[in-house]
């Protein structure tokens, strides 16, 4: 899927393993867009409903590409959640979700890690996800960068 704001110059981006879309690293919406852009299949319709949601429910929200996956934060208190492509599904990542109430389904190894998985029918109850986007903007978040 083309982004508009792409140049004929300017190649697409190549998918990684998992169909994840190599980004530069760079601050801003604008990057989160591209990624969001080259995202493929399903995954890119999804993938505009995350950064909608996100962005609703926290509007001073803080977007950067780090690690081809976008990055969502609170400016001066760090990252709270970023997302990844992997093949059958896409991989949201709440860096204090055993911090939050319900704590999302899937744990990590990292300690205050939680995984929330989106599959190919789409579907999750977006309610619960606004309130865990609210739960983290609301604590210290990640440094990481």
């Amino acid at each position: 899927m083309a982004n508009s704001r792409r140049s004929k110059e300017t190649p697409e981006p190549v998918l990684l393993a998992g169909g994840n879309p190599q980004i530069p690293k760079a601050d801003g919406d604008a990057p989160v867009q591209d990624y969001i852009a080259a995202m493929p299949g399903w995954k890119g319709e999804v993938g505009r409903r995350l950064d909608a949601l996100i962005t609703r429910t926290l509007p001073e929200v803080r977007k950067a590409v780090r690690w081809n996956s976008p990055f969502y934060g609170i400016d001066g208190s760090g990252w709270f959640l970023s997302f990844h492509c992997i093949t059958k599904y896409i991989k949201v990542t709440f860096w204090k979700g055993t911090s939050l109430r319900p704590p999302p389904p899937v744990e990590s190894k990292h300690q205050a890690v939680r995984y929330f998985h989106i599959f190919e029918d789409g579907g999750f109850d977006e309610a619960q996800f606004v309130d865990w986007v609210r739960q983290a903007g609301d604590l210290p978040g990640e440094p990481l960068f």
